[in-house]
């Protein structure tokens, strides 16, 4: 179990790099340190809380698309502040604790078509790539295109490559923390091409960040804006954590003779508070890992595993300094590589069935 734990925390372990360099480019208080502070407490709570309360070797952070979609969709394309964009994670996730104490929310998953879930999972990967692609200066949209391949020559654009390269190999090796490695490995790569650098008076480990406690925005909450915000972090959230959870019991032989999954409320609600607990400590949406299963692989079987995962978190935050000297460069082939492990549930989706077929395109 605690090998698992360990295995689960550097498979994921990505996303302390990758969501305090998404949020932390909205700027205007949102800072590097107070977002990874948030990821790592947040992390540790909701994993906590999944331990104790449904005794699976299940982990959660902060979710991929979900961050992408507070940044890039939320805050630069809508215009709107973080704590907007921060009360609207509390409230749905207020809501999904409403929701999952009742049994509502299972209801809710159960009724909407497998299909549209998976389709749901292979859009968020497609954006995912697509933000990794710009980040690293490898595409761009000002060439007159809707999209464009730019200059290879920027160094940003080659550090990216050959990290994306470095990763992928990485991941067919079956190098356990493949992706995390591949951050570590693309940001030295990143030294002689100047990407990555040294901020002036850097010092290796110090003391974490505060975290942006308790910043909402409750002027917006009636408006159409924030309505349609709210509703798209809930209707995300509402997949995310059921296919995680469904995925991962199902490798580890948890699951009942129906399918069922054990202590299914419990899980949901670790989901729903960290959500809470992210918000108010200053990050996007908590849900549970897909990586939990290179824990399960390891031989985690129940919360234990959970525990030491979290207790990994916990001590990330002494080495905030050297996550912050991760480049975009850098992680951006670990969003590319993430949108990849989403875009494979397509080849579960009937096309050939045109009821299912044109759903789940229009959705993607």
């Amino acid at each position: 179990e605690v090998v698992a734990g360990i295995t689960t925390f550097l498979a994921m372990a990505y996303i302390l790099a990758v969501n305090p360099g998404m949020l932390g480019s909205i700027g205007k208080g949102m800072s590097f340190g107070g977002v990874f502070t948030a990821t790592a407490i947040a992390s540790a709570i909701a994993t906590l809380v999944m331990a104790f309360l449904a005794n699976l070797p299940v982990a959660l952070a902060p979710g991929m698309g979900l961050n992408a979609f507070f940044t890039y969709t939320v805050c630069f394309g809508m215009g709107c502040s973080w704590q907007f964009a921060l009360t609207a994670v509390l409230l749905e996730g207020i809501l999904f604790i409403l929701l999952s104490l009742f049994g509502v929310r299972e209801a809710i998953i159960n009724s909407i078509p497998a299909t549209l879930r998976k389709a749901v999972a292979v859009g968020i990967g497609l954006f995912i790539c697509l933000i990794g692609l710009t980040n690293a200066g490898i595409t761009a949209s000002d060439t007159g295109t809707i999209i464009a391949f730019v200059n290879l020559n920027v160094p940003s654009a080659l550090v990216a490559i050959i990290g994306l390269v470095i990763t992928i190999v990485l991941y067919i090796l079956k190098v356990p923390g493949a992706i995390l490695i591949g951050i570590a490995l693309t940001t030295i790569v990143g030294i002689p091409f100047g990407v990555t650098t040294v901020p002036e008076g850097w010092k290796p480990f110090s003391l974490p960040e505060a975290p942006l406690l308790f910043k909402f925005e409750w002027g917006s909450v009636l408006t159409g804006k924030f309505f349609i915000v709210f509703f798209t972090f809930l209707f995300t959230d509402l997949f995310d954590t059921i296919g995680t959870l469904m995925g991962v019991t199902e490798q580890a032989g948890l699951v009942d003779e129906k399918g069922n999954i054990p202590n299914a409320k419990g899980a949901l609600l670790a989901d729903a508070i960290g959500t809470v607990a992210g918000a108010c400590l200053g990050t996007s949406t908590v849900t549970s890992f897909v990586e939990s299963s290179s824990g399960v692989a390891a031989g985690g079987r129940t919360g234990l595993s959970s525990v030491v995962t979290a207790i990994m978190f916990l001590l990330a935050l002494f080495f905030t300094p050297l996550f912050a000297l991760i480049p975009s460069a850098a992680t951006a082939p670990a969003l590319i590589f993430v949108g990849f492990l989403m875009m494979q549930s397509i080849s579960s989706i009937d096309f050939q069935d045109l009821t299912e077929g044109i759903p789940a395109f229009i959705t993607i």
